[in-house]
């Protein structure tokens, strides 16, 4: 391995140590909410077109039964429903029902209020900083999402 090589694979080690503290995180902003971070997680999911039962779980990384118990959950609290997916007859999409989205942005503001508490605790050159590496954790996260 040369130089190059090894010092990916100490920023790779490093920003995946991030990411799971980020992780950790964000489960923590929203503890006294009254959706657990599983099902917090799969309404965001659902917020543009929703999502196939297949997709959900890939992305929660769990397998598709798993995912169904979840989505069963969300359905019996009037926040996701299942509907035929326009583009595949065979298939159904999850999507979020009115009061999923008010779900969703219930939490969110919630965990920007949080978040925005702990970030004023840096400075303005460590906000300017975390601002500067937002495009290309986006980045990273679209590349890791194509692959």
């Amino acid at each position: 391995m040369n130089a190059t090589e090894a010092q990916l694979q100490e920023l790779a080690s490093g920003f995946r140590e991030a990411l799971r503290h980020s992780v950790y995180l964000v489960r923590r902003l929203d503890a006294d909410g009254e959706l657990s971070a599983a099902q917090l997680s799969t309404l965001k999911m659902l917020l543009e077109n929703g999502q196939r039962v297949g997709e959900i779980a890939r992305n929660l990384g769990v397998r598709v039964p798993s995912a169904t118990e979840q989505i069963i959950k969300l359905e019996r609290a009037g926040l996701a429903r299942r509907e035929p997916d326009p583009t595949d007859s065979r298939a159904v999409r999850v999507i979020l029902t009115p009061e999923g989205r008010a779900a969703v942005d219930s939490a969110n503001a919630r965990r920007n209020q949080v978040m925005a508490g702990i970030l004023g605790t840096l400075s303005d050159q460590d906000r300017d900083a975390l601002a500067a590496a937002l495009p290309v954790i986006d980045k990273i996260i679209n590349a890791a999402q194509n692959n």
